[in-house]
């Protein structure tokens, strides 16, 4: 068993699974502890009682699923470039990089009487103390330094212990509890803790030979345990488990399982591999890689002045569209200044739209909108705002007579002007509550001047 050595690399994953488990374990010290934590229950006695596995069969379920052989590696260079890698693998790959130029390193320490380990081990039990105030020092004391615990440090470049998980192996049973994860509160917010967790899944997979862990997790860190990958329903036999534990009032009882073809360090060459495997085969099936020429009816943001038929779009018909999918929007009539309701005929439904938009610009609640807002009053805006509108943008596309083919477009476009105030301003600003007013007038106006031909295409509007 490694006394604090380096993490494993992508090549010790996958030699790990032909591994023994001759160095599993050591044995305990015999410090006290809780009833319920003072060791694994003897399996005969366990299974002479009629309650749980024999000895053979729980020892081959074990096996069965840490000697399957190992997950695949790292794609190629080409296929790594093909597709961007998400959130997730950025920043573990991000933090990978610094393991590689030694500003971190993570550590498998236990209680093995090595000077570095206790220093270690004193660091980690100064961090638990500090972050999880709730849990009494001796308590964690006795844990921390516990023969049969392990815990995995999180190290600074300088040696410094930043972070560390302690738990409980029970190699016996295949599975660990994990008892204390902290990092310490200027460290934190950085993704160490999700790469101390894949560490510490590392190292219990292949220097302790665990399938499972087990916790108790509190109000505040289930949410950070959902995202490890730790499940409430627990999938572990009960016999596994029951009676090795401590029950704590309050927690919540978590698992998760550590498959043993997957190099929980690696994870991004896992999600790359998968991705591109994944693209491979839609490739095969689909035409959705392709890029099409764009269309040149809007270069240099000119105002197009003549509509394109839907048909003549780039890959539109290679996507499977037929004239019998368009979507056919409800039916309505338009009711003008005068006269009776009208059919909503292109000059019909320009002339509304130009109602429309003069009754909006001359709101008292319209004035933010009128113009497109400018860099020099808001400097950051169109880096947050990526589809900006204005009204007076709006006046020169209906100048067209072409852009704005249908009324759904036109509406769309002033509840994105609506919605993009609403997105760049704090609640309690002006603008917000203006956009606010501004929408329920505009809706007020399409009631009173739309008549629909049923009630239910009527709430669409």
């Amino acid at each position: 068993m490694a006394d604090g050595g380096e993490p494993p690399t992508k090549r010790q994953c996958m030699d790990a699974s032909q591994q023994g488990l001759a160095e599993a374990a050591r044995p305990g010290a015999d410090g006290a502890m809780p009833a319920t934590q003072a060791g694994p229950l003897p399996v005969k006695q366990e299974a002479a009682d009629g309650g749980g596995l024999g000895p053979g069969q729980e020892q081959r379920t074990a096996q069965s699923l840490i000697q399957e052989p190992p997950g695949p590696g790292p794609s190629s260079a080409r296929e790594r470039e093909r597709l961007p890698p998400g959130a997730y693998s950025q920043r573990e790959e991000a933090l990978i990089k610094r393991e590689l130029d030694g500003d971190i390193s993570f550590r498998y320490v236990l209680n093995n009487d090595d000077p570095q380990n206790l220093i270690y081990l004193v660091g980690l039990k100064n961090i638990f103390s500090k972050q999880l105030p709730n849990m009494p020092k001796e308590y964690i004391v006795r844990l921390v330094f516990d023969r049969r615990h392990r815990s995995v440090a999180l190290l600074k470049r300088n040696g410094a212990v930043i972070g560390g998980i302690t738990y409980r192996a029970f190699h016996q049973q295949a599975f660990g509890e994990i008892a204390f994860c902290a990092v310490t509160s200027h460290e934190q917010v950085k993704g160490y803790g999700t790469r101390l967790m894949n560490q510490t899944k590392e190292f219990a997979r292949t220097l302790d030979r665990l399938t499972h862990f087990l916790t108790y997790a509190d109000n505040n860190a289930v949410g950070y345990f959902e995202k490890q990958g730790f499940t409430k329903e627990v999938t572990l036999e009960w016999e596994r488990w029951q009676g090795y534990i401590k029950d704590y009032d309050g927690g919540t009882l978590m698992e998760c399982v550590m498959h043993p073809r997957i190099c929980f360090t690696a994870l991004p060459d896992l999600v790359r591999t998968q991705r591109v495997a994944l693209d491979a085969r839609i490739r095969a099936v689909s035409n959705a890689h392709v890029v099409r020429p764009g269309l040149t009816h809007f270069a240099e943001g000119r105002v197009p002045r003549t509509a394109i038929p839907i048909a003549a779009i780039p890959g539109v018909v290679e996507a499977g569209w037929s004239p019998q999918l368009a979507p056919q929007g409800p039916q309505f009539r338009v009711l003008l200044d005068r006269g009776p309701p009208r059919e909503p005929t292109p000059e019909v439904l320009h002339q509304f739209l130009a109602g429309l938009l003069e009754y909006v610009k001359e709101l008292e609640e319209a004035w933010p909108f009128r113009e497109s807002v400018s860099v020099q009053d808001a400097p950051d805006y169109y880096d947050i705002i990526k589809d900006p509108i204005a009204l007076d943008v709006m006046e020169a596309r209906l100048a067209s007579k072409s852009f704005y083919a249908t009324l759904d477009i036109f509406n769309a476009e002033l509840r994105r002007m609506l919605e993009n105030c609403r997105f760049y301003n704090a609640p309690d600003t002006i603008y917000y509550k203006l956009a606010n007013k501004l929408e329920q007038q505009i809706s007020a106006y399409l009631s009173a001047h739309l008549l629909y031909d049923d009630e239910q295409a009527a709430g669409l509007q």
